[in-house]
Order: structure tokens, then sequence, then C-alpha cells
């Protein structure tokens, strides 16, 4: 029975799309309708916990029982081992929790039926993709969630700028489609399948010839799109500003998982390149560009909503960075960092949303001393930004020392000092995101209290509930690391590393020892925090974040500028110059001393960041081509 499980996430969520529409009109038929395919898809999930993450089976099932005919794939199959279900349960997880949350929050806009309709329609596209063992029907996936998600984007099509954000969206990402769907057709003319699992045995018989180097190339880079990795990170800031907050929330927390999660399948499993040290320095160096760039961009933004989605991009960075070490607790740190990236990015875009719902803005100049109206709000949003700055004892303090321990020790291992140059990286990003979220705190929720804002009420009781569950989520990760590594962790990393178990599972025993010339080397998934819970650590990280946050604070306090930010000298710095005026970010704050000091480089990237599609465009295209030449050249 459990071999329909899959399957019927899938559908149950496109059916539940489809009856939306027939019942749309009627606000508790359409409650009743995504409540029910939301909490069906999710409990299937969660059904296949035992015999997936801790019997260790991998699930294969053949749509329409087109089995293999003569040891070849010809029908389409749905195949789940613990990495799929890994991204499985993430997925129907933030599904379920922004539905729910959406149920009030979306009574502001017109049309919630069609909106519902496009929501379930991103959510089976994107479960579909996690749990599809077929090269095309990723593809066919990946475009219907593509198309949703620009849809969602535009929903607000009183908004211009929803409009232009939706357009960005729908040509970047058509291009990493398109860059995926060419991989795919050369995958298919050189390996005659599109079944995962034979491609893999076949790849590792006949090796990586020029075209499917070409085609490794297209693939990695089209996925690299979705998981808007730098330089495809533009457009996230545009559509995270524009949607719905709920809609950010899949789009942050799921959609960009679809594209961590096809690197993951072509780099590890189709076509094994991270064995290669060159594969593992390009993916790290992505990664760690992607972490430190938007970190930078974020702490120079002044919208609640696109500071939050350059710093995603910046956490999905810390992903790749660790997926590229390629050992066992590098792996593991990625995908822990997913499960927080997903926990608290999506609170924190809720919460964004209960400051939007309840004030009409998420301008930081505009909001101030909410907590005094919105106190559970306030709360959640700490436990979010705590979250995320990488403090224990919440869940991003677990992920991101497993990510600086792995780094240490692939410098350990390799005896190169770019590695640990890594963590020194990392760790100045968290600086960073830390500070940028004191920004935040200052600028929305403490501080002056605007006039205009003195009415301001608690969302619904429908809304916090959600965000709720989700601050729970990311304290319970944090302080109980050793089950999520048992029953969730260990399992993906194993997954993730046994290609021969899922090559076997889905086209009949011996066929991986068939087509595999060597034994698959599995690395050991059990490892140490290295005195992670011991409370030195604590103190030696929060010495150092706070060393870097002084240091910011003395230089910019120290700079020229302050007082020429002042029209009026009457006022003091946390006054924009205007009488009456008041503004939560002064020229003379925290913050300042960044853009001062950084200014030559802000400026560079501000330019780099036009907001014009066909730049956007062009740096995709160098991009692919700088990826193939690398890869020619290494691979």
């Amino acid at each position: 029975m459990i071999q329909h499980f899959p399957i019927l996430s899938i559908m149950v969520l496109f059916l539940g799309a489809f009856l939306v529409v027939l019942v749309g009109r009627s606000r508790i038929a359409r409650t009743a309708v995504v409540s029910a395919a939301v909490l069906t898809s999710f409990a299937l999930m969660v059904a296949l916990i035992k015999p997936v993450m801790i019997d260790g089976q991998i699930i294969s099932y053949w749509m329409g029982n087109w089995a293999p005919v003569s040891g070849y794939a010809i029908g389409i199959g749905i195949e789940v081992d613990a990495l799929s279900l890994f991204f499985g349960l993430l997925v129907s997880l933030a599904v379920m929790l922004s539905g729910f949350y959406s149920f009030k929050y979306i009574t502001q806009d017109d049309s919630p039926d069609l909106f519902f309709t496009l929501y379930l329609m991103l959510a089976g596209g994107v479960m579909g993709i996690v749990l599809s063992g077929d090269l095309f029907n990723i593809f066919v996936m990946l475009e219907v969630m593509t198309f949703a998600a620009v849809a969602l984007t535009a929903f607000r099509s009183w908004n211009p700028n929803a409009r232009e954000a939706a357009f960005k969206y729908l040509v970047v990402g058509s291009l990493g489609s398109t860059f995926v769907l060419l991989g795919t057709a050369l995958v298919y003319g050189q390996c005659h399948t599109l079944n995962l699992a034979q491609i893999s045995g076949l790849l590792s018989v006949n090796g990586i010839n020029p075209t499917m180097t070409f085609a490794f190339a297209l693939l990695f880079t089209g996925f690299g799109v979705k998981a808007f990795m730098t330089p495809f990170h533009p457009i996230a800031a545009d559509a995270h500003a524009a949607a719905p907050s709920s809609v950010s929330v899949l789009i942050s927390g799921v959609f960009t998982k679809t594209g961590v999660y096809g690197i993951i399948r072509v780099s590890y499993f189709l076509f094994k390149s991270m064995g290669m040290s060159s594969m593992q320095t390009g993916l790290v160096f992505i990664g760690c560009v992607s972490m430190f760039v938007c970190v930078t961009m974020a702490l120079n933004q002044h919208d609640f909503k696109r500071l939050l989605a350059f710093h995603s991009i910046s956490q999905i960075g810390y992903i790749l960075t660790s997926l590229g070490l390629c050992s066992a607790i590098g792996i593991a740190g990625g995908l822990y960092h997913a499960i927080n990236h997903t926990l608290f990015k999506g609170l924190l875009f809720l919460t964004a949303g209960a400051v939007l719902y309840a004030t009409g803005t998420t301008k930081l100049e505009k909001l101030g001393g909410l907590a005094r109206r919105m106190p559970q709000t306030a709360a959640l949003f700490m436990v979010g930004a705590f979250s995320i700055s990488g403090i224990p004892p919440f869940n991003g303090f677990v992920s991101k020392w497993m990510i600086y321990q792995a780094a240490y020790e692939k410098a350990a291992e390799t005896g190169s000092i770019g590695y640990a140059f890594v963590t020194v990286i990392a760790v100045v990003t968290s600086v960073l995101t830390l500070a940028s979220f004191v920004k935040v705190g200052q600028s929305v929720f403490f501080g002056e209290l605007p006039v205009e804002l003195e009415n301001v009420k608690e969302t619904p009781l429908s809304m916090r509930i959600p965000m709720w569950i989700m601050a729970a989520l990311c304290l319970l990760t944090g302080v109980l690391p050793g089950l999520m590594q048992q029953y969730i962790i260990n399992p993906a990393v194993r997954a993730t590393l046994d290609y021969k178990g899922y090559i076997d599972a889905m086209m009949g025993e011996g066929y991986a020892a068939a087509h595999l010339a060597d034994t698959v080397p599995l690395a050991e998934a059990k490892y140490t925090f290295a005195g992670a819970w011991n409370p030195a650590f604590w103190l030696v990280l929060f010495v150092i974040v706070l060393l870097g946050v002084t240091v910011a604070m003395m230089i910019g306090k120290s700079g020229r500028g302050a007082a020429t930010a002042i029209a009026d000298d009457k006022h003091d710095t946390f006054f924009g110059g205007e009488k009456n005026t008041f503004s939560q970010v002064g020229g003379g704050d925290l913050f300042w001393g960044f853009k001062y000091n950084f200014r030559r480089y802000l400026n560079v990237m501000g330019n780099a960041h036009s907001g014009v599609v066909n730049d956007y465009v062009t740096w995709g295209v160098i991009d692919l081509a700088l990826i193939i030449v690398y890869c020619f050249i290494f691979m």
C-alpha cells in the first residue's frame, strides 16, 4: 500500500487545485478543499518516515505499470529514497503551514479561488520534482511550478511592481528551464532513456564524453537558476517584494529547494562529479559568492521583504557551500541548513506578511515601535532573527556550526588554506546577518511608533498559529540535534551517497553491480559536533559576533557624513531632516558605517542590480558560458 503514497501525495494537490475552481465562490468549501489537500499530502509524507528513513526502504512506482522491459526503462517512474523524502517533508510542511496562514491573509485580495488554485498547482509541481525518478518528468513539473510561481508573483496585479517582477521571473525562469530542457535532450540522445536510475548506471559504464559534459553544465546551471544562486539572484528580490508573503514562503523555502535538489541529483547521482576536487571547489566557490554578495546587498535594503529575499539567497549559499565540501558532515550540514532555512525563513516572511497585513507597508522608514501593538509578531520575528543569525540554542546555530566544522576538516584533509577561508567567510556572513536583523528590529518593532500606526492591532489568530508552529520548530530542531541526525539527516546523507541502492530499487536487483565499474564508496555518515554543545564554544562564537558588531558600530560612528545626512540639526540622528518627519533608519546609525566604508563596492553592486531583465539574462548566459568552460577544463 505504501508504494502508492508518493503519487497520491502529488495528485491530491493537483486534484485540490481542480476542485477549488469548482467550489471557489464558497469560502467554506474552498477552505475545506485546500485544508484537506495540504493535510493529506503532509500526512502521506509523514507516513513514509518509518519505512524509508528508519527501515531504509526505497519505494519505486511505475506510472501505468510500465515497468522496465528487458532491462530498459520506458515508463515514468516515481522513486522515493531518504533524500527525496527529506525534501518531500520540507515541501509538504511549508505548503501546509503557509496555506493555513493564507486563509485569512488573502482575504484582503480579490479572487482567492484563483490564488489557491495556483497555490496548489505550485505545491503539486514542487512535490512532483522531488519525488520523480524521471528526468523529463522533472522538467515538466519544473514548468508547472515556474508558471504557477510567476502567476502568483503577479497576483496583486494592481501593483505595477508585481507585473514587472513577474515578467522578470518569467524571462529568467524560462532561461533556466531552457537549460534544463537542452541538457535533458542531450542526455536522452546519448543514453536513450530518461530514467534517473538507468542514466546513472549507463554513465558509469560509458563514461563522460564531451556531449555529456555539456549536458552536465546545462543541467547544473538550469537548476542553479531555480535555486537563485548568484548571479541569478536579483529576480528573487523583486519577486519576494511583490508576491503575497505566503507565496514568498514557498518561493524561498520550497522553490529554491528544487534547485538544490536538482544540483544534488545531477552532481552526486547522475554524473558523480562531486568525486572530483575541481568540481567540489567550483560549487564551494559559487556558494561562498552567493552567501557573501547577497548578505551585503541585504544591508543596503529599505524594504522588509526585499531584505529577506537577499538573505534567503545568502542562506542558500551556505547550503551549496556545504554540499560542495563532499564529506558526510558537509552534506549533513547542508541538508540540516536546508531544513532550518525553510523554517526560519518561512517564519520571517510570515512575520513580514503580518506587518504588511496590519500596516499596509513594508518600508522600513515608515515603520517602528510595532512591538507595542504587535507583541506576538515581534517575539516571533526575534525567534526567526536569532535562528537565521546562528545564535544558540536556535536551529541555525547547529547547522552553521556543522558547516564551519566541515570546512575546517576539509582544510585539514586537503592541506588547502582556501577551505579554511571558507569558514571565515561563513562566520563573517553570520555577523553581517545579525547586523542586518538588528537593523530590521530597530526599524520595524522597536524605537518610536509613528502616529499613523497607533491604531495597529495584532494579526488574527489563524495567521499567528502557523508562525508559532514554525517558531517552535526553530527551537526544537536547535535543541534536539541528536534526534534530527538519527531519523532525518543521516538517512538523507546515506541516500545522497548510496546511488547503488537507488538504481537497484528502480531497475531491479543486480542492475547497479552490472553497470558500475567499482564498488560504490559510502562515506561514514556518523560524526560529532566537535564541542558544539560545550559552553566554551558558545562563548567563542558569541565573542566573534559581538566583536564584529562592535567594530561595525565604531566604524559607523567615526566616519564623515553623519552630520550631512541631517538637514535640520535641531533633530537628532534618528530624524530624517524634515521637521516632525520620523525615520527609524537614520543617517548616522550603526549601518551608515557599513554603507559609507563599503560605498564603492555597494555602488558597483547597485549598478549591477540594474533592474533591467536584459542585463540579468546576459548574466545568465555569461554564467553558463563560464560553467561550460570550467567543466570542459576540469571535469
